[in-house]
């Protein structure tokens, strides 16, 4: 899986001053400056593995001379006691990056484990799971990485680079067809080449919206199954469709089985359960 580097390296920058400060005072007090260590990961728990690629830059980034070996892999199924990764090197070093290789890993493997549990349970349904911008400030890139790891496929990653009418676009621009020629005429003003995706609150919506067209997805928002099943018959493959809105591990496949492309989920990223891992000095 492919990350933008620069920008996660910024972020590591900002979390390492963040924890460290001035410096780590209890391991500088404590422990001679040349000490040698080496250090385990391990797993206290099954789950699916994220992060560790993460984790590893952030030990070579408090130190590079620290020796840092995988034993497993982002998108490996953990069980408890598994050995995650080792660490070599300067013990001030290691322990200076534990924690916040420890929240990378612990929160990624969470966002992770949770998207493969809706993978697995569409098994057998055409229907992709998404994720939504509902993710934690500055770690957006890290959260979503973590969805692709799972199995899930990433919605927009920002404002920036899709157009998303939601339900208070339509009412701040007075209606679904004013907001979708308002969006045409500033593509067109702008020179740019966006997939246009918009929010129906109800059947009359989906009507509107293919009287109109001009988009690229629906997406269904708050629908009921059944209401799912009379709006993609209504669309009948014109667009994409998307589910939203109150769909959980209970009911995630009623709504794929009503033939829709895709169902965002936004505790996919915000309301997670971090894996518990610990570093133990080996």
């Amino acid at each position: 899986m492919q990350i933008d580097i620069k920008q996660i390296e910024r972020f590591l920058d900002i979390a390492i001053a963040e924890d460290i400060g001035e410096g780590d005072h209890t391991s500088l007090a404590t422990i001679a400056p040349d000490q040698y260590g080496k250090a385990i990961l391990v797993a206290k728990e099954r789950g699916v593995l994220a992060g560790v690629e993460i984790a590893r830059m952030v030990f070579q980034k408090i130190n590079a001379q620290l020796e840092f070996s995988l034993l497993k892999h982002d998108g490996d199924e953990i069980i408890e006691g598994d050995v995650i990764f080792e660490v070599k090197g300067n013990a001030i070093a290691i322990l200076m990056a534990e924690r916040l290789a420890l929240n990378i890993v612990q929160r990624l493997s969470g966002i992770a484990t949770q998207t493969r549990e809706y993978v697995k349970k569409l098994e057998g349904f055409r229907t992709k799971i998404l994720d939504t911008r509902k993710t934690t400030p500055g770690m957006r890139l890290l959260d979503k990485y973590a969805v692709r790891i799972g199995g899930g496929t990433n919605h927009r990653i920002g404002l920036y680079d899709m157009i998303l009418i939601k339900d208070n676009h339509i009412d701040f621009a007075g209606g679904i067809e004013i907001a979708i020629e308002r969006v045409h005429h500033y593509l067109r003003e702008k020179g740019l080449n966006l997939k246009i995706e918009i929010e129906a609150r109800s059947l009359d919506d989906v009507q509107k919206i293919l009287n109109k067209g001009g988009v690229n997805c629906i997406l269904l928002d708050n629908f009921t199954p059944q209401q799912t099943r009379e709006a993609v018959a209504l669309i009948n493959g014109r667009y994409e469709t998307e589910s939203s809105g109150n769909i959980n591990l209970q009911n995630v496949c009623e709504y794929a089985a009503c033939g829709v492309d895709y169902i965002s989920i936004g505790a996919l990223t915000h309301q997670i359960r971090s894996v518990d891992f610990s570093l133990k000095v080996s």
